[in-house]
């Protein structure tokens, strides 16, 4: 991915800075939006400066034998995943999500501890499952 000013990422946001929106959601608009469009399925404002498409994420669990992978979510937003994201690689925003820690569990029941900010991204983006 090519670098995205900081000043572009602000203005991509500034509409959901007034809304009445849960967090999982509002922290989607600012930070996901831009990439992964306003509805999660890829074609965000950013996207014309990326070196490929960032994919739909109302399809992850489709992709998964339909099983939503929220450790493999976890570990891709806050940058555990050591593996390059789509079309290249994805910003690492763990730092930007860090405080109050949660823990979800995965579809085979183990924790996933991470903090509460990534945990309601997730659950917000697994409620958008199709």
């Amino acid at each position: 991915m090519r670098f995205v000013p900081a000043l572009m990422i602000a203005c991509l946001a500034a509409p959901v800075l007034g809304q009445d929106l849960g967090s999982g959601e509002r922290n989607f608009a600012i930070h996901c939006a831009g990439c992964h469009g306003e509805d999660a399925k890829g074609g965000g404002i950013a996207s014309m400066i990326l070196d490929g498409e960032a994919p739909d994420l109302t399809k992850l669990a489709e992709r998964n034998g339909g099983v939503f992978p929220r450790a493999a979510v976890v570990f891709q937003i806050d940058g555990r995943d050591p593996l390059p994201g789509h079309a290249g690689e994805m910003p690492q925003f763990g730092p930007l999500f860090e405080g109050e820690t949660a823990a979800l569990k995965t579809a085979a029941g183990q924790p996933v501890v991470t903090s509460k900010a990534i945990v309601e991204l997730v659950e917000w983006l697994e409620a958008r499952q199709e």
